[in-house]
């Protein structure tokens, strides 16, 4: 059975369209809600959200179908997504649930879910929620004396920042920075400020006047130039920037230059085998990770194990080979040690801490190794499947044998978009580049058709 409603990382789509409406939110919510009711207990779920005008409909119908499944359910309000999962065990809570739809625009929406555990659910849970889903879910209801309870919990934002600050050593504190942080006008765009500003950070803040349509629109993770010019302006030690849902984050150095993701690992991954705090002998990334960040971890005598792209198969992999670490370029970094998915914040101080060890300037710390040409680029499919025309499929093989085994070549649609990316890299830039514009143009002339 193939699935229908669940994509990379939960359910998402356009707000008010299929299949983000308020009647499949609530179908979803009274099947998850069905499924995990288990035993006697008064059985409950959190649920978060960013803070897209379309999350107060969603969380409506969600709650709606919970509650009709005799569940309680805990309101959040506008949360980072580790935050539910974090509350999610916190509260022992059957179920954990974020309304976001994480880097893209307002538009769009999303339900991400996790179960007891803080986890996200499996494949496997998740068919079995689109099977509930599809059938008549009115033999569900519960009865009149067993419907659930819905109300708002207060002090998450407390619980979170505390839970953020007790990530770090006790000694380490941020006295004397200067940090500018992007919350993209997102779930962090409360926590992260503050939590920054509790731990002694001299703190410029962005992103932090939500309006419902303004999430990730020309700022947060997904379009950094905004906090790299801030960093510059301000003479900042560091930047910091989160999507939607601040799951995810980039760095800017004191320069105003970018660093993504697998930097980010490399930091992070160095430090911990110094201090022999890595399990597992490496990382856990995804097939987009640079290859020079696999050169660098093998320097090091780690292991760089590769899954398909979503940091749903980063953990599983993480958790099925006992790793602590692991994450994608796009800047989902998730340590076990502390966390069950990415944590944008958490990521970012563990970055802060290893700099004030360091007493360098984030510049030299977060440069860990020269990346390998790589070019990532994505064309629109409007519904088609070009990847399943025969004049595309022999221009992908063509290119592929171009670049040998110095390179690699990636084609994979979006589990989110309707979109194909692209992605090559090797040592000859010319060459990847040349490889990518091929394949593009070949996508488009079969999408055009």
């Amino acid at each position: 059975m193939s699935r229908k409603l669940f994509g990379t990382d939960g359910i998402r789509g356009q707000a008010n369209a299929h299949p983000m409406t308020a009647d499949i939110a609530m179908r979803v919510g009274m099947a998850a809600g069905h499924l995990y009711t288990k035993g006697t207990h008064r059985h409950r779920v959190v649920i978060g959200k960013d803070t897209r005008l379309s999350g107060y409909v969603m969380e409506s119908a969600l709650v709606a179908g919970f509650t009709s499944v005799g569940m309680d359910v805990f309101q959040l309000g506008p949360t980072p997504t580790p935050a539910v999962a974090m509350l999610t065990r916190s509260l022992r809570a059957d179920l954990g649930v974020m309304i976001s739809a994480s880097h893209n625009p307002f538009q769009d929406n999303g339900i991400k879910i996790f179960g007891p555990d803080g986890y996200k659910l499996s494949d496997e849970d998740e068919m079995r929620i689109e099977e509930v889903v599809e059938g008549d879910v009115s033999a569900l209801l519960a009865a009149p004396d067993k419907m659930g309870r819905a109300k708002r919990l207060d002090g998450v934002y407390d619980r979170y920042i505390e839970y953020a600050k007790r990530t770090l050593d006790r000694a380490i504190r941020l006295d004397g920075l200067k940090v500018v942080v992007d919350c993209a006008h997102g779930a962090a765009y409360r926590v992260a400020p503050q939590s920054l500003w509790e731990l002694g950070a001299d703190v410029v803040a962005l992103g932090i006047e939500p309006n419902g349509f303004n999430i990730n629109r020309d700022c947060g993770s997904t379009s950094p130039d905004a906090l790299c010019r801030k960093v510059r302006q301000v003479g900042a030690d560091i930047g910091i920037a989160l999507d939607g849902d601040a799951d995810r984050v980039l760095i800017s150095d004191e320069t105003g230059q970018l660093i993504d993701g697998d930097q980010l690992l490399a930091v992070i991954a160095e430090a911990w085998a110094g201090g022999g705090r890595l399990s597992g002998g490496g990382v856990v990334a995804t097939v987009m990770s640079n290859l020079g960040l696999e050169r660098f971890l093998g320097g090091l005598g780690l292991a760089l194990l590769r899954t398909p792209v979503g940091d749903r198969y980063v953990v599983e992999r993480m958790r099925a080979e006992g790793y602590n670490l692991g994450g994608e370029q796009s800047g989902h970094i998730v340590m076990s040690d502390y966390t069950t998915t990415g944590d944008g914040l958490v990521t970012a101080l563990q970055i802060l801490s290893v700099v004030i060890a360091s007493g360098k300037p984030v510049s030299e710390v977060c440069k860990r190794f020269a990346p390998v040409p790589q070019v990532l680029k994505s064309v629109r499919t409007n519904g088609s499947k070009p990847l399943e025309d025969s004049k595309v499929q022999t221009c992908i093989e063509q290119n592929r044998l171009k670049l040998g085994n110095n390179g690699r070549l990636l084609i994979r649609p979006s589990g989110t978009e309707p979109v194909v990316r692209v992605m090559a890299e090797g040592d000859d830039e010319g060459l990847v580049n040349a490889v990518v514009g091929n394949i593009i143009e070949a996508i488009e002339g079969a999408t055009a058709h």
